[in-house]
């Protein structure tokens, strides 16, 4: 490789290393093209609508007012934090404080915690297989929060910051999302604290602000990638696998404090979900 630049900059009368800096403003430039090209191809898919998430949505609805479990009871008395039943606006507000749960809970664990005590599932069933397979279909528990969110889509972010558990699950979200672990040191803030950043073509929002709406505002959605519809858990999960980070569980409480942390950054913002995603 050096040979071949040594031949090159001889050809052209110039340095090895100016022609490797523009070797590198190329690819740069390349790299920023692609990225505005996908973040085009995105909002166009975004504006046509007729996201194959609406399916999951309709399978949530019906999971929500069907009977089932041991006690063949519907969900539609589960107190999603804005009373027995609401539906409406309920997502746009969580992760919150329970007092029944005396626990701060995002909208997958709350669903589990419902499905445990109107409809008699146990804990290992409410949260059995929780996320599909890549190109498979959604699980129950997706489906349902597929629904719950898009009841608050085109509504305001307002995530409640009053109980001290609330504010604790804030503060451990952000020493969470700076905290450096794994085979590589990584932390979620190695990719998501600076503004203008990238990993191929993808662009990295910066999550320690508002511009973490521009992620946060926008779950959950359908990765093409992945070929089925996915939560913000999921997100979370993909995440830390990345990092080379061990697998969290289900509705762990890190998982939850790191949603608490973007979402009370994201406040105010307008929730659009179901959205597409590379």
């Amino acid at each position: 490789m050096k040979l071949r630049l040594k031949k090159m900059a001889a050809l052209v009368g110039m340095t090895v290393p100016a022609l490797m800096l523009i070797g590198a403003g190329v690819n740069q430039a390349q790299a920023a093209s692609e990225t505005q090209e996908g973040n085009a191809y995105l909002q166009l898919m975004n504006e046509m609508g007729g996201n194959p998430a609406d399916f999951n949505i309709d399978d949530g609805k019906k999971l929500w007012g069907e009977k089932r479990g041991p006690k063949n009871v519907s969900l539609e008395q589960c107190n999603l934090g804005l009373g027995p039943g609401v539906v409406k606006g309920a997502y746009a507000q969580l992760p919150r404080y329970f007092a029944d749960t005396g626990k701060v809970q995002d909208l997958e664990s709350r669903l589990v915690t419902c499905m445990e005590t109107l409809q008699g599932f146990s804990a290992k069933d409410a949260d059995k297989a929780p996320f599909a397979k890549e190109g498979g279909n959604a699980s129950p528990l997706e489906n349902i929060a597929m629904y719950v969110a898009h009841e608050s889509d085109g509504m305001k972010i307002a995530i409640p910051q009053d109980n001290a558990l609330e504010k604790q699950s804030y503060e451990n979200g952000k020493k969470l999302f700076f905290y450096r672990a794994g085979p590589f040191n990584f932390s979620c803030a190695a990719c998501h604290s600076e503004s203008g950043k990238r990993i191929k073509i993808s662009a990295l929002p910066n999550l320690t602000n508002a511009e973490a709406a521009v992620s946060y505002a926008t779950w959950p959605a359908y990765p093409n990638s992945q070929g089925v519809a996915r939560t913000l858990e999921w997100r979370m999960l993909a995440c830390e696998r990345q990092q080379r980070w061990p697998a969290p569980k289900f509705t762990s409480r890190a998982v939850i404090d790191l949603i608490t942390y973007m979402g009370v950054n994201s406040n105010g913002a307008t929730l659009h979900t179901p959205t597409f995603k590379r």
